[in-house]
């Protein structure tokens, strides 16, 4: 695959009958829960889990979401969904980008991005991110001189 960055984390997905919009593809919101499910899974395999945050009474948030839709997707077409940690300040905020191919052809279907803060999960107000988010999560963050 042409990945926008090197070494991604790669959640293979799949339309199914359900995730179908009247326009018969896939439908824009599927993406997004994709997405988080995506995001998640490449916490946990780095070592946070929700667990950890609600243990650290930390999170990192999405700030703003933006998606870009480029071809529609249809039922049962094999699909791989990356993404990647980007930048980040070691502080308080990175980002997570997101790339959807087709696994027929290797067309990207669909990029995105979340800016993310780092919060106090009891109170909801920005706070430092604690050490266990810096040892796990900036060793994989990502420049975006690194991607296109």
């Amino acid at each position: 695959m042409d990945w926008d960055y090197p070494q991604p984390f790669v959640l293979p997905v799949t339309p199914a009958a359900g995730d179908i919009d009247g326009l018969n593809h896939t439908n824009n919101a599927v993406y997004v829960r994709w997405c988080e499910q995506a995001g998640w899974a490449h916490s946990e395999q780095l070592g946070l889990s929700l667990d950890d945050y609600r243990r650290l009474d930390r999170a990192m948030a999405i700030r703003r979401g933006a998606y870009d839709y480029l071809l529609p997707t249809l039922p049962g077409e094999p699909l791989s969904l990356a993404t990647w940690l980007v930048g980040g300040d070691g502080k308080l905020s990175m980002a997570r980008c997101f790339q959807l191919v087709r696994d027929s052809d290797g067309v990207t279907v669909l990029r995105g991005r979340w800016d993310l803060v780092c919060i106090e999960i009891s109170s909801g107000r920005p706070r430092r991110m604690p050490a266990e988010f810096l040892e796990t999560y900036m060793p994989v963050v990502v420049t975006p001189a690194q991607g296109q």
